[in-house]
């Protein structure tokens, strides 16, 4: 609740009005949107995909309201496989990987070279976020062949493990939030989860401003309106998750894994300033 009060904070600093609609009055919402009593402008959709919502996406669809990472660009830009080809043409660094096609279209592989992935590698599901189906230290065509049956409609990533620097104690593994146009990076420990604000010295002092030049390449080829993506920094930076668009809003005040509040603030603020500019 608390990203919705930041929402809702920068709505009345600009003279906006927030309508929450949540599962408890969706129908209510439904409802009035059908007949006329109530509209909006810019639809933000934080349903997570709930299919009790798809009538109020179709809304917002069907009378070109402002819609914020529209949901056909977030099923193209989430699907892992596709980005990673899409950032490798655009000339952006990732893990070596093998691509595979879906456990209903091929399930029986041929044998793979796996000697460029080291001992062991990561095994991921083109789809989905928050870990889930992710494998970390598998080693086998076994493994693979098991771990395709978990998602058997997904294409698969096979990626080889990446070990960033070291600057003193922190680890050179990032996340950057992405917001209309503004990039927001940020330490995490891929370990513990906890973040920490990239400060204007560590930028300069360790050559970090080019978190921001990769996160505006991401955002130029996903076209979403708002975004995190991780980023290590080995010999190159290298773009390890690409795209999350399901951004985890749980502030850092109130959860220690969570994000540093400052961020979310300015994250709401930047969605808050594309409702102004269609309202």
């Amino acid at each position: 609740m608390d990203f919705v009060h930041f929402v809702e904070d920068a709505c009345h600093e600009h003279g906006l009005t927030l309508w929450q609609i949540t599962p408890d009055d969706v129908l209510d919402s439904i409802t009035s949107l059908n007949s006329g009593d109530r509209k909006f402008k810019t639809f933000l959709d934080r349903g997570q995909g709930d299919p009790r919502f798809d009538p109020i996406r179709a809304w917002a669809r069907d009378h070109a309201m402002k819609r914020i990472n529209p949901l056909e660009v977030s099923k193209w830009s989430e699907d892992k496989a596709t980005m990673h080809l899409e950032l490798i043409n655009c000339g952006l660094f990732a893990p070596y990987t093998i691509l595979l096609s879906p456990f209903i279209e091929q399930p029986i592989l041929p044998q793979l070279d796996l000697t460029p992935l080291g001992e062991s590698f990561v095994i991921k599901p083109s789809n989905g976020g928050g870990g889930e189906g992710v494998i970390l230290g598998a080693s086998s065509m076994d493994d693979i062949s098991v771990a395709r049956m978990t998602f058997p409609k997904q294409k698969y990533l096979i990626q080889a493990h990446i070990t960033p620097r070291v600057f003193g104690e922190k680890p050179a593994w990032f996340r950057v939030f992405y917001a209309n146009g503004e990039t927001y990076p940020c330490w995490w420990n891929p370990e513990t989860h906890i973040y920490a604000v990239v400060s204007k010295q560590e930028e300069d002092q360790f050559g970090l401003g080019r978190l921001r030049e990769i996160t505006l390449r991401i955002a130029s080829i996903c076209k979403l309106d708002w975004f995190s993506t991780e980023i290590a920094l080995t010999a190159k930076f290298i773009v390890v998750d690409y795209v999350n668009d399901e951004i985890d809003t749980r502030i850092q005040s109130h959860a220690v894994d969570g994000v540093p509040d400052e961020i979310m603030k300015n994250v709401a603020k930047q969605l808050v300033k594309i409702a102004r500019e269609h309202g």
